[in-house]
C-alpha cells in the first residue's frame, strides 16, 4: 500500500485500492478498513492536500459480501453476476445497487466472462460481452459502471502459446488483439457510460525473467500489450484492473534478494526492495499506460 500511495501522490493521480473477497479475508476486514483510512492520511503526509483514494470490492459474488463491504465504509463495490443466467445477474446487481445507493456507494456490474484464474475467480473460456444487452442491463440495474469482456484474462497465464504468434523481430510471443469492435459497439450503445476492463496486467517480461533467473518457474506467462491498454484508456474505459503485475514485481525483487543474500532474514531487507520495485511499476503504469497523472481535482 505504501508503494501505491507514494506512486499516486508523486504523479498526482487518483487511485483505486481494490480488494477481492479472498484478500479481505486474508488481511482481516477491520484492519483493512483502517489501513485504507491510514492511506489517506499518509497521502496527506506526503504533501497531497486532497487525496482521491477509493476502497473498492473486486468481484463480490453475493449480496451479503457487498453489503458487508458497504457497511464497513467501502467507496464502491463490484457485484459479479456474470456467471449467472442473464435475468439472475440483473436481479442480483439491482439488489446491490438499491442498497449501495442509500449510502452513496457506487456499484460496478459485469456482462461477459473473462477466462483465467485470480483468487477465487476462475473460468476456462471467455465470452465476449453482447453489446445488445448493455442498455437493458444498465437501465434495469442502475449500475454506475460496467465491466465488459473484450479478450483480457485474469492471472499471469492469460493466453496459451497456441493462441499467440511469434514476432519475427523479437522472437517473442504476441497475444491475440483485444476485441475493440466489441468495446466500440458498447460505447455506441451507452455513450459516455463508465466502462471497466478486468484482467489487464501486461506481465512485464523483465519481471518474469528475474523470477526465473532466481529460481522461479513461470513458463509462457503472457499479458496484455500496454499499447492496447493505452488505446482503451483513451476511450470510455475509466478503470483498468492491474494485479498480477504487482505480484510479479514483488516476487522478482524478493527472489533476487534471497538469491544474492541467502543469509538475510530481516523482512525489511527484502520487502523494502519489493516495495520500491512495485512503486516503480505503478508510476510507469500511471504515466505511460493509464494516463491518470495530473488528474487530481484542485
Amino acid at each position: 500500500m505504501q508503494a501505491i500511495i507514494k506512486a499516486a501522490v508523486e504523479t498526482k493521480s487518483p487511485v483505486i485500492l481494490q480488494v477481492s473477497k479472498g484478500a479481505r479475508q486474508y488481511a482481516n476486514a477491520t484492519l483493512l478498513r483502517y489501513m485504507a483510512q491510514g492511506a489517506v492520511e499518509y497521502a496527506k503526509e506526503l504533501g497531497c492536500a486532497h487525496p482521491e483514494i477509493v476502497l473498492h470490492l473486486d468481484h463480490g459474488d453475493t449480496f451479503e459480501t457487498c453489503k458487508s463491504c458497504i457497511d464497513s465504509g467501502f467507496s464502491s463495490v463490484m457485484i459479479d453476476g456474470s456467471h449467472l443466467p442473464y435475468e439472475e445477474n440483473v436481479a442480483l446487481t439491482k439488489k446491490v445497487v438499491e442498497y449501495a445507493h442509500q449510502f452513496d456507494v457506487t456499484v460496478e456490474g459485469e456482462l461477459g466472462v473473462l477466462a483465467g484464474v485470480e483468487d477465487e475467480v476462475s473460468a476456462d473460456h471467455h465470452t465476449y460481452t453482447d453489446p445488445e444487452e448493455v442498455i437493458d442491463f444498465a437501465t434495469r440495474t442502475g449500475c454506475d459502471s460496467l465491466a465488459i469482456s473484450i479478450g483480457t484474462s485474469h492471472g499471469a497465464y492469460k493466453f496459451t502459446p497456441e493462441q499467440c504468434h511469434i514476432d519475427p523481430k523479437t522472437g517473442r510471443m504476441v497475444p491475440p488483439p483485444l476485441a475493440f469492435e466489441v468495446l466500440d459497439a458498447v460505447m455506441e450503445k451507452l455513450p459516455g457510460f463508465p466502462i471497466v476492463l478486468h484482467g489487464s496486467s501486461s506481465v512485464p517480461e523483465e519481471e518474469v525473467e528475474t523470477i526465473n533467473k532466481y529460481g522461479g518457474a513461470l513458463k509462457a506467462a503472457i499479458g496484455i500489450p500496454e499499447e492496447e491498454l493505452r488505446k482503451a484508456a483513451k476511450s470510455a474505459v475509466c478503470k483498468i484492473n492491474i494485479d498480477s503485475d504487482s505480484r510479479l514485481a514483488m516476487t522478482a525483487a524478493v527472489r533476487k534478494v534471497f538469491a544474492e543474500k541467502p543469509a538475510e532474514f530481516d523482512p525489511r531487507k527484502y520487502l523494502g526492495p519489493a516495495r520500491d520495485n512495485m512503486e516503480k511499476l505503478y508510476k510507469h503504469k500511471i504515466l505511460n499506460v493509464l494516463g491518470s497523472d495530473n488528474k487530481l481535482a484542485q
